[in-house]
């Protein structure tokens, strides 16, 4: 629903004054100290399974099973407006790093570039051969987009004139499976990837767009007496799909000094690889269920994970330690967000809400 009204905004949560420095927060601290559950945001009729926050810290949007992206105000909660275009799930919403394009990627095969401020569609990309897409990526500088999906490929867009930059593939080209999951590294040179089967993927941007490494990741051999597997699923002499391969990449991201790639898996664990050679340095175990997003603080210090076992989990990256987690949530939660002074954490789930915590004590 639009709402028209225009009025001056006071300082929201999680928003940051321009014209004052404001000191790093110790995020190991800040969070250790003590989480509250703040606020819940309530509008969407089916679960959601993305949550973005604008950069200026006064807006959050999110997007889900109903199709409407929507866009909320922090401060007071309050359901600001719907965006309708997609005609199936949304999986994942993000703000472009100046926060003048809102991207939308959904099971319909299309990202959308909205603008934030009219809740008009800026721009549509798609490819002919294109399905379902379940992760973009916007490059550190903006001007570039990565979508995965249930495609082998990734695709790159120039954000600003739609144009189609480059398409990703490996070098294996019988690797028939979906590429599901990418992130741009924080210098932009790399894009990282993973697959249905649990493997990452090391890419050059630009200028090759070539891959560079191929690390099993969560893959793990499996004997050769089961049940046929193809693209990620086992799948019967009838084609019937059965289930998801136990390894499929649910969330990859980056530190922000880009030393570490971090990645979530179905088999409810997190691995540590070190950039650039990929080598694995830690593995951690917690997660019940499928590890579904992943968020670094914006100090490097501490490590948000989203599960469908329903919990959200803090890890301290130094030691590789869990030290909390949060339970709210009556579904599994699938996205999370962090405010861009880095106190308020954002999720999503599946029991049609999103909620707001709020570190300190």
């Amino acid at each position: 629903m639009m709402d028209s009204t225009s009025t001056t905004p006071a300082p929201a949560l999680g928003s940051q004054t321009p014209e004052v420095a404001q000191p790093e927060l110790d995020a190991l601290t800040y969070w250790k100290a003590g989480v509250k559950e703040f606020k819940t945001f309530r509008g969407h009729t089916q679960e959601v399974w993305s949550v973005a926050y604008a950069p200026d810290g006064l807006t959050l949007a999110s997007g889900g099973n109903d199709r409407y992206l929507r866009m909320w105000d922090i401060e007071t909660g309050r359901l600001l407006r719907s965006l309708r275009g997609h005609t199936h799930t949304i999986r994942q919403v993000a703000y472009s790093p100046d926060g003048q394009l809102l991207a939308s990627a959904s099971e319909d095969r299309t990202i959308r570039l909205w603008n934030p401020a009219t809740g008009e569609t800026v721009r549509l990309l798609f490819t002919r051969y294109d399905h379902a897409v379940c992760s973009i990526s916007f490059s550190p500088d903006g001007l570039m987009l990565a979508r995965a999906g249930q495609n082998k490929d990734v695709k790159i867009w120039e954000v600003t004139t739609g144009t189609e930059l480059m398409t990703l593939l490996g070098k294996d080209q019988f690797d028939l499976h979906w590429t599901v999951c990418a992130a741009f590294s924080p210098d932009g040179i790399h894009l990282a990837t993973g697959n249905d089967i649990g493997k990452i993927k090391l890419y050059e941007v630009l200028p090759s767009g070539e891959e560079i490494l191929v690390h099993n990741g969560h893959w793990r051999e499996i004997d050769d007496d089961e049940e046929t597997e193809a693209r990620g699923y086992f799948v019967d002499d009838q084609g019937t799909f059965q289930r998801p391969m136990e390894y499929w990449i649910g969330a990859l991201t980056f530190t922000p000094d880009g030393r570490l790639l971090i990645s979530g898996s179905r088999d409810s664990t997190i691995k540590f690889f070190e950039m650039p050679t990929l080598r694995e340095l830690r593995t951690l175990k917690g997660h019940s269920e499928w590890v579904r997003h992943l968020l670094v603080s914006h100090d490097g210090k501490v490590l948000f994970s989203a599960s469908d076992d329903g919990t959200i989990k803090l890890w301290d990256i130094q030691t590789g330690r869990h030290f909390k987690t949060l339970k709210g949530h009556n579904g599994a939660v699938r996205g999370l967000a962090l405010s861009p002074d880095g106190k308020y954490l954002a999720s999503a789930s599946t029991d049609r809400t999103l909620k707001l915590w709020e570190g300190g004590g």
